[in-house]
């Protein structure tokens, strides 16, 4: 498809579009090691500038991106970047700028966040979801975790920084996406694929989904930081059988073999698959449990060790394994037509290492009469967790709340990296926040009642802060 709505440039001003020294606002001033006190004014108002620009993908091409985009370009802008806009379809726009490092000879990071939500219906909220309401030190609405949180975090930053003329070491090139809560067909895969030298020189990448405060029990808090993701399998199943009337017998009723099907997929007992990053994080937390995670034992049981992690189990338990979720069926149309065929969805998940194994099953579980293929699908990540930028992060964590402790974990989702990816760029899941007991982050994805405490868009700014100017070493 060709570009629309994208923004004209020759070649030459391409080359050098979006690559700025931090500067440009010229008001306040940061200590050597902190933001000012507007960034943390301005992280709260910008989350929930943001939660009322309504970015709702209903998935299929059904979203505009652009009103959140221009927000945020205008925010950089003032900055002294040069934002881009870059759109495959009229309204469903990306930003990219590039914030020039100290050290020339240092790669480059990626620091990149969505700006579409998942739908909401605001009968089912205690405040209205595209409202961006402050209430008792809370931003409320959608997006507020997932993810115009991190996105305010990085504009609130790159202001501040501008303000006293900070530079980072490395390179940082931002990345504001659309489309990444359905395909990422007009967001990040669109970028990777049509405009990769935006990224030149990026090696590692961060965003969403790592760095927020798990409360363990018996006062154990952790940070867990995604060093990976499973893959995903979004599955089509289609039955085939004999159409026929509702009141003879059909021995080849497709809607029975495929309701047989999908119990079988949904009942599969997956076998344990134990990556190097689920394994770091499972020995990292049996240690701070008081107990070992012994992979080589031959009684090894990962089901008693996940029992003996208690509440830190469920950072691991859904990626010990590969999954398969039914959750759609389509068949027929009148309740005495026995129809000719029968669809059903599946949501599938893959660890790294065993998407060859995933497909075998899914022929096996499938038999001769349903067919499957890929609805969507998109590939498994691992990062190393002994990485200088890893321990960076650790750092920037256990700084600023010293009785924290940060651990890896792979994401049991997915994520815009899968994209990026494909340019090289190794991804991380890390958009700190500091959270309450209680307070469950991860319930809140794509939840009812979405917010955010104003004090963990404090911390997490804070932390961006010391980790970017410093990440990698």
């Amino acid at each position: 498809m060709a570009d629309a709505g994208i923004l004209s440039m020759t070649d030459a001003e391409r080359t050098g579009a979006g690559r700025t020294g931090a500067g440009g606002v010229a008001t306040g001033r940061v200590a050597a090691d902190g933001v000012d006190r507007q960034a943390l004014d301005e992280v709260v108002a910008f989350t929930s500038d943001l939660i009322r620009i309504d970015t709702t993908n209903y998935g299929a091409g059904d979203c505009t991106e652009r009103p959140a985009a221009e927000y945020v370009a205008e925010r950089l802008a003032d900055a002294g970047l040069e934002p881009l806009l870059l759109e495959k379809a009229p309204g469903r726009t990306n930003v990219v700028a590039r914030i020039e490092g100290s050290d020339p000879s240092a790669d480059a990071l990626l620091v990149h966040g969505h700006l579409d939500v998942v739908p909401a219906e605001p009968a089912d909220w205690a405040v209205h979801p595209f409202s961006g309401e402050i209430r008792d030190g809370v931003v409320w609405g959608r997006g507020a975790i997932d993810m115009k949180n991190a996105d305010a975090m990085t504009l609130a930053l790159v202001r501040s920084w501008a303000r006293a003329g900070v530079r980072p070491r490395r390179d940082i090139v931002l990345a504001f996406t659309a489309d990444e809560e359905d395909s990422a067909e007009y967001g990040s895969g669109f970028l990777a694929e049509r405009h990769p030298e935006l990224f030149e020189g990026c090696t590692e990448g961060i965003s969403e989904s790592g760095a927020f405060t798990f409360h363990a029990g018996n006062g154990l808090r952790l940070y867990p930081i995604a060093a990976g993701e499973r893959g995903t399998g979004w599955l089509k199943l289609t039955a085939h059988g004999k159409a026929g009337h509702g009141s003879k017998v059909n021995r080849a009723n497709a809607v029975t073999r495929l309701a047989a099907t999908v119990t079988r997929i949904g009942e599969h007992d997956w076998p344990v698959r134990l990556t190097p990053t689920v394994r770091a994080a499972l020995t990292e937390l049996a240690a701070l449990h008081g107990t070992e995670a012994d992979f080589d034992a031959p009684d090894f049981d990962v089901d008693a060790l996940l029992t003996e992690l208690g509440h830190a189990a469920a950072l691991v338990a859904p990626t010990v394994r590969n999954s398969t979720n039914p959750s759609m069926l389509d068949a027929g149309y009148k309740i005495n037509v026995i129809p000719g065929s029968a669809t059903a969805f599946v949501d599938g998940r893959m660890l790294p290492g065993t998407e060859r194994e995933f497909e075998e099953t899914l022929d096996r579980l499938t038999g001769p009469d349903v067919d499957w293929e890929f609805h969507h699908r998109e590939v498994p990540l691992q990062a190393p967790v002994d990485s200088p930028t890893f321990a960076a992060m650790r750092e920037a964590i256990e700084l600023f709340d010293p009785d924290g402790t940060a651990v890896p974990y792979c994401m049991s989702g997915g994520t815009d990296a899968k994209q990026f990816s494909r340019l090289g760029i190794t991804g991380y899941g890390f958009s700190p926040l500091k959270l309450p007991e209680g307070f469950d982050y991860q319930a809140l994805f794509h939840g009812v009642d979405e917010r955010v405490p104003v004090e963990a868009l404090h911390f997490g700014v804070r932390v961006l802060d010391h980790f970017l100017r410093r990440s990698g070493g």
